[in-house]
């Protein structure tokens, strides 16, 4: 009976499908944290201007980008081709993660196990936007 109540003022009952955008800025929002704290993290553990702070950098800057594609993605439901970018961008992100925590002495190390859960939704929320018809 509640269903057709909320049939018939107009509203949609509250589903899974209309919880997908939420969770899909949500992991956008978190990968842009996460490429933050890499970069702060990055700025503590290297000396100043030293080639490694640089390279390291570069990493939060790719993740930063990543991120903003993948929030723009999300307000742009019908753009296949940007979704197609956004996941071929998780797919290597997920690539360089994979490398980098196979170079830890612990590869379920937090740091990179916070950027593969994050970019696999992702990944996984832009092969749904971009196989959409």
């Amino acid at each position: 009976m509640a269903e057709s109540q909320s049939r018939e003022r107009g509203s949609r009952p509250v589903g899974m499908k209309s919880m997908l955008p939420i969770i899909d800025r949500i992991a956008g929002w978190l990968l842009a944290i996460g490429a933050l704290l890499h970069g702060y993290g990055s700025y503590l553990a290297y000396p100043s201007l030293s080639a490694n702070l640089v390279w390291a950098w570069s990493g939060s800057v790719a993740a930063l980008l990543l991120a903003a594609i993948n929030l723009l993605r999300v307000n742009r439901p019908d753009d296949r081709a940007l979704a197609w970018i956004s996941l071929a961008g998780c797919l290597l992100w997920i690539g360089i993660v994979g490398a980098f925590a196979a170079t830890l002495p612990n590869p379920i190390d937090p740091r990179p196990l916070y950027h593969l859960i994050v970019t696999l939704v992702l990944a996984a929320l832009s092969l749904r936007t971009a196989l959409r018809r």
